[in-house]
Order: C-alpha cells, then sequence, then structure tokens
C-alpha cells in the first residue's frame, strides 16, 4: 500500500469516532455522569477570578459542565459533533432551567489535511474564554490540534484564556490496543485516545503568550491527565 492509500486509510480509522460516539450517546444520556468535572470546576474558579463572561466548550459530550457553567452565571457556548449529545445538552439545560444560558450547536472542530472542515463558525474576538475536558485527545491528528488552536486564539478576546485537558503518555493506556498514529491508540472499547507529551503541550502552546500545566487524574484506572490552560 503506498503513502497516499496509508494516510487516506488511517483517517478513514479515526472518521469512524463520530458514528462510534453517537451510538455511545444513543445509549445512554448520562455516560459520564451529571457532576462536574474536577477540570470544570478549577475552570470556574480561574474564570470568575479573570472576570470571564463568555465561555466556548468544545466537545461537550452530554453538557455536565456545560451546565454547570451556566449555573455559575457563564454564559456558555457549546458545541459537539454528534446529534445525540447536542440533543441532550439541550434538553438538559432546560430540564434546569439553563436555556438562555447555553447555546447549543452540532460542528466537527476538526481542520487539517485530508479530513479538513471549516474553522470554528464564530467571529475573532467572540469568548473569553475557552473549554474543553478531554476534547484535544480525541481521534485529532497534530496537524488538526495545531488547527484547531489557531482557530481557538482567533476566536478568543486580547488576553483569553483557552483551558484544556488530555490523557498523556505516563497514563496506563499509552501505547496499549490498536496503533492509529502518531501517539494515538485505539483502546478497549473502541476509543482512539491521543496520548500528550509535554513536547507536544509546548508545541500547541507556540501560539500563545504563556501556558501553565497541572496533572491529576481522574476515573478508575485511573486516567492520567494533563489540565492545560493558554493565555492569547
Amino acid at each position: 500500500m503506498n503513502q497516499e492509500n496509508t494516510t487516506r486509510s488511517e483517517g478513514e480509522v479515526l472518521d469512524r469516532q463520530q458514528p462510534h460516539w453517537e451510538n455511545i450517546f444513543s445509549s445512554t444520556e448520562s455516560r459520564f455522569g451529571i457532576e462536574p468535572s474536577y477540570p470544570a470546576k478549577m475552570a470556574a474558579g480561574l474564570f470568575k477570578k479573570e472576570g470571564v463572561k463568555k465561555i466556548l466548550e468544545l466537545g461537550g459530550g452530554q453538557g455536565r459542565d456545560s451546565c454547570f457553567f451556566a449555573g455559575q452565571g457563564f454564559e456558555v457556548t457549546v458545541i459537539d459533533y454528534t446529534e445525540n449529545g447536542t440533543r441532550t445538552i439541550k434538553n438538559n439545560a432546560e430540564a434546569l432551567g439553563l436555556s438562555e444560558s447555553v447555546k447549543v450547536l452540532r460542528h466537527d472542530v476538526r481542520g487539517g489535511g485530508e479530513r479538513k472542515r471549516e474553522g470554528l463558525p464564530f467571529g475573532t474576538g467572540s469568548f473569553d474564554a475557552c473549554y474543553s475536558h478531554m476534547l484535544y485527545c480525541m481521534a485529532l491528528t497534530t496537524e488538526e490540534l495545531e488547527t484547531l488552536c489557531t482557530e481557538v486564539r482567533r476566536v478568543l478576546k486580547p488576553g483569553g484564556i483557552n483551558l484544556y485537558t488530555a490523557r498523556n503518555t505516563g497514563d496506563a493506556h499509552y501505547k496499549t490496543g490498536i496503533h492509529r498514529g502518531e501517539d494515538m491508540y485505539e483502546i478497549k472499547g473502541g476509543f482512539i485516545v491521543h496520548f500528550f507529551s509535554r513536547e507536544k503541550v509546548e508545541k500547541l502552546a507556540r501560539e500563545f503568550q504563556s501556558f501553565e500545566l497541572e496533572e491529576f487524574e481522574e476515573g478508575e484506572l485511573p486516567r492520567k491527565l494533563y489540565m492545560v490552560s493558554m493565555r492569547k
């Protein structure tokens, strides 16, 4: 198989994650529970301190962090690439009386390479902060992550904060399962995870003025993650 066909085949494998997540979210409306994540709680504290009002959340899943942010008084625009996920977020926000504070859009954040998509559907300087929990460590190539960071920087106001989390190379699942290119591995359950090294964090932060990194653990394994905050 030549290089072009290999690249196309790998891209097709990564593309199949979208229907995989559709199926996951169709089977339950609380895949990750209803309580806000640790990063969301930390982000809310930081955002309040910084005077943030408008948040863009990438890969909102089923909205546990989206609704938490809205309940904390933030105006949240959340995007996800699944129909089931976006519908659940809307339903949950409505049930909690937060519909006015949660705007939900279905959109694919991927960009670059063979799988190029449109950029983020927002104007330059639209948000005070961007937040994403484990979106960056989904089936996204480094090229796509770099394009995403450029787009996030564009839609942030001057001095805006981009806070994201990603599983790192100290995680027990790293280099297990099926290798899907770069530091991506398809682990149990059919999930492709892109594991981050510190060097990758630094590479993605090049367009930002500064970044801070915290290591934390989550879940039963436990998963080992980085929480990264970058300032425009």
